[in-house]
């Protein structure tokens, strides 16, 4: 549920010439790839080394949009390193790598090359230092912006790339790390991020800090600078919640905070499905952007205004917070395994129209199936691969939810909720494929599952109606496969789908 950022893929530059240790080979030492290598985004994320910590310190002017940065990474070389790359694609001012001047070039779209000093030795420590100071919502890549300026201030949060935008990164799913992010902003501004908070002023202006201690992914971080009315709360279970609201968001003020301010009951109810919450915080906010996505920014989800232009809509809630369990505690490996993060997230959706008596998740699915004719070409987007050009399409959410009732009615309720609260649990704060998937939900139900997962996730066509075990129009109702009743629920679980546009 987002706005997906169109990024060449065109990368490459020679290796450089280095002075190296005589006793490494040629084979041993070079530069970490300018790409991780996911088939979707090959300039994606970087080779090379391994992150586990960044630290972002920020200084912002709301009104100029000017934004001085400082961030430190802490990372482990995988090889042994002559060059390394960053996505970044602000003005850098100085780079340092573990203490010495290091130099430094942007290339290709989003690539900050850096050369240090040294060789770097496999497995050894590295600490980068990145100085640079920009006005971020003016710098566009491919026709493009991850910064979304406000009236008050700006705003980060996008998928699969954004980081680029605020804080220099090992930008792929991967590379999870923990988090502190500090920004100093003038008195009467105030700033989200993911995480734990404190806050102090002094001479005019406020430093807000925040830390996310779990694993995250870099898409996951998120910042917002403006004026907001923040709220602070517990779960009953005791749980620290934090919601905002831009004071100016008009009439869809009220929807948002109605809807926003139910994160609490929300996220205790999802975790009688998915097993306890994996993070330390949990809450949600709405700038005034006139975006229409929401994102599952880790604990802190991002949502747009016009989520709640139609009023409330706890639905929306219910997808964005199922996305701790599925998505950013359990991570894709590759992109192509969005299913794991959106079938599941949109199926959240349909077991809450059950729980409101709204319709239950095999009428939703009923209803999916029997919406498209076998020649829409709903049925050849591939939930399992869809392709970058087709990763949030609409099939990837409905057809993808069809598909996990497909796995329901194949292995029965007791195993079935026994896997849904088992896979974020034994892969917690990880990364997986839908192969994963696959072979865990075999194992936990005994049954052999790939002809059914092919059926529905890996083939460009409507499979057979009551095919794997799965929907078909019920002979009970005796009606034609286009006039089934819409289940009530339908039409505020299709309000979400504003999230999947995209800035194509």
């Amino acid at each position: 549920m987002r706005k997906r950022l169109i990024v060449s893929a065109a990368v490459g530059a020679l290796a450089l010439l280095v002075s190296v240790p005589a006793s490494a080979s040629a084979a041993q030492v070079g530069p970490g790839a300018a790409g991780i290598g996911d088939p979707y985004y090959p300039t994606a994320g970087n080779g090379g080394y391994d992150v586990s910590h960044y630290d972002i310190r920020l200084k912002y002017q709301p009104a100029t949009d000017e934004l001085e940065g400082t961030t430190t990474i802490l990372a482990t070389a995988t090889q042994d390193l002559t060059r390394f790359n960053l996505d970044f694609v602000l003005k850098v001012k100085e780079v340092l790598v573990n203490g010495r001047t290091a130099k430094f070039a942007g290339t290709g779209e989003h690539e900050l090359e850096i050369t240090p000093a040294r060789v770097i030795a496999k497995g050894s420590p590295i600490t980068v230092v990145v100085r640079y100071a920009d006005k971020p919502g003016e710098v566009e890549r491919g026709g493009q912006s991850a910064w979304l300026r406000t009236p008050d201030g700006g705003v980060a949060a996008n998928e699969p790339e954004g980081a680029a935008w605020w804080y220099p990164s090992n930008d792929h799913p991967t590379d999870k790390a923990t988090f502190d992010v500090s920004v100093l902003v003038p008195d009467g501004t105030q700033v989200i991020s993911n995480g734990t908070s404190t806050q102090s002023s002094r001479a005019g202006w406020t430093r807000y800090n925040y830390r996310q201690a779990k694993p995250q992914a870099t898409y996951l971080a998120t910042l917002a600078i403006g004026r907001f009315d923040i709220r602070t709360d517990t779960t009953p279970g005791g749980l620290p919640v934090l919601t905002a609201y831009s004071k100016d968001l008009g009439a869809n003020a009220g929807a948002a905070q109605a809807s926003v301010e139910r994160t609490g009951e929300l996220v205790d109810w999802l975790s009688g499905y998915f097993g306890a919450y994996p993070f330390g915080t949990v809450g949600g906010y709405v700038p005034n952007v006139p975006t229409g996505y929401a994102l599952e920014t880790q604990g802190q989800i991002f949502y747009s205004p016009a989520q709640f232009a139609r009023g409330a809509n706890t639905s929306v809630v219910v997808h964005e917070l199922a996305h701790q369990w599925y998505g950013d505690s359990v991570s894709v490996q590759r992109w192509s395994d969005i299913w794991l993060n959106e079938g599941f997230a949109r199926y959240s959706q349909w077991l809450w129209s059950e729980h409101e008596n709204e319709g239950t998740a095999q009428e939703l699915a009923d209803y999916v199936y029997n919406l498209y004719p076998a020649d829409d070409a709903f049925w050849t987007v591939k939930p399992g691969d869809p392709g970058a050009d087709h990763q949030f399409a609409g099939a990837v959410y409905d057809r993808g939810a069809v598909a996990v009732q497909a796995l329901r009615n194949a292995v029965g309720d007791e195993t079935f909720f026994r896997i849904l609260k088992g896979w974020p649990t034994e892969r917690k704060y990880g990364n997986a494929t839908i192969q994963d998937f696959q072979a865990y939900a075999e194992r936990i139900s005994g049954k052999p599952l790939g002809e059914l997962l092919n059926t529905w996730l890996f083939t460009a066509a409507k499979p057979a109606a009551g095919s794997a075990g799965v929907v078909a129009p019920s002979p009970a109702r005796s009606v034609a496969a286009d006039v089934l009743p819409e289940p009530k629920s339908w039409k505020k679980i299709q309000e979400t789908n504003t999230v999947h546009e995209h800035r194509d």
